[in-house]
C-alpha cells in the first residue's frame, strides 16, 4: 500500500485536490475532522482539554466551543503547545489505525491523509510521498475573503502557518492551483497516475 500525505496552506485548494483524488479511487482521511471528533464530548481528548483550559471553553450544549478555544490558543503559543500535546498524539494514533485497517483490506491501495499542518508536526515523515498544494499568497487571501473571512483574520492565520513557499520545498509532488479548476484537475490526475504507477511497481521510497 502507498501512504500519501496531502497538505497546503490556507485556501490553496488542498481539500479540493483531496476530493478529486478520492474520486479517482484513493482512500482519503481528513485529519482536521479527526481532531473535531476527538474534541467532541465523549471523544478521547475532551476531558483532558477541558481540564487544561477550564470549563469556560464549553458552550451551553456542553460541547467544546472551538471558537472560544481557538481564541485562547492562537493568542498564546504556550497554550497552543498544550493543546497540540493533547490532540496530536491521538490524531496520529487514529491515522495509523485507519491506514493499517486499509492495508489489511486492500494491500494495493493508495491511502491519503489530508492535514493542514502535516509538515509542521513532522508527521509528513510517516508517509511514502507528500503532495503539497500551492498558490501565491495574494490568491490565498483573495480566495479566503470570498469565503467570508476578514482580511485581519486571514493574515493572522497566514502568520501562524509555515509560508507556502517553504512548504513547497517538502513536496514530492507540487500542485499549483493558481490557474483554475481545469488545470488543477489535470495536475491532480497526473499526480494520481504517478502514484498508481509507484504502487503497482512497489516503489514507495
Amino acid at each position: 500500500m502507498l501512504r500519501v500525505g496531502l497538505t497546503g496552506g490556507l485556501a490553496t485548494g488542498k481539500s479540493y485536490v483531496g476530493r478529486l483524488l478520492q474520486s479517482f479511487g484513493c482512500h482519503l482521511l481528513k485529519a482536521d475532522e479527526l481532531g473535531h471528533e476527538l474534541l467532541a464530548r465523549g471523544g478521547a481528548c475532551f476531558e483532558a482539554t477541558v481540564a487544561a483550559f477550564g470549563r469556560e471553553i464549553l458552550a451551553e450544549s456542553g460541547e467544546i466551543d472551538r471558537k472560544a478555544l481557538g481564541a485562547i490558543v492562537f493568542a498564546d503559543p504556550g497554550a497552543l503547545s498544550r493543546l497540540n500535546a493533547i490532540v496530536h498524539p491521538a490524531v496520529f494514533a487514529r491515522e495509523r489505525e485507519w491506514l493499517n485497517a486499509i492495508e489489511i483490506r486492500e494491500a494495493h491501495a493508495i491511502a491519503i491523509v489530508e492535514a493542514a499542518i502535516l509538515i509542521e508536526t513532522g508527521n509528513y515523515k510517516s508517509f511514502d510521498k507528500l503532495i503539497v498544494t500551492w498558490c501565491p499568497e495574494a490568491l490565498q487571501i483573495e480566495r479566503a475573503l470570498q469565503r467570508g473571512a476578514s482580511e485581519a483574520d486571514i493574515r493572522r492565520r497566514l502568520a501562524r502557518q509555515m509560508p507556502a513557499d517553504e512548504k513547497r520545498r517538502y513536496a514530492d509532488y507540487l500542485i499549483d492551483t493558481s490557474f483554475g479548476l481545469a488545470e488543477t484537475d489535470a495536475q491532480t490526475r497526473t499526480v494520481y497516475e504517478k502514484l498508481l504507477s509507484l504502487e503497482r511497481e512497489g516503489l514507495h521510497s
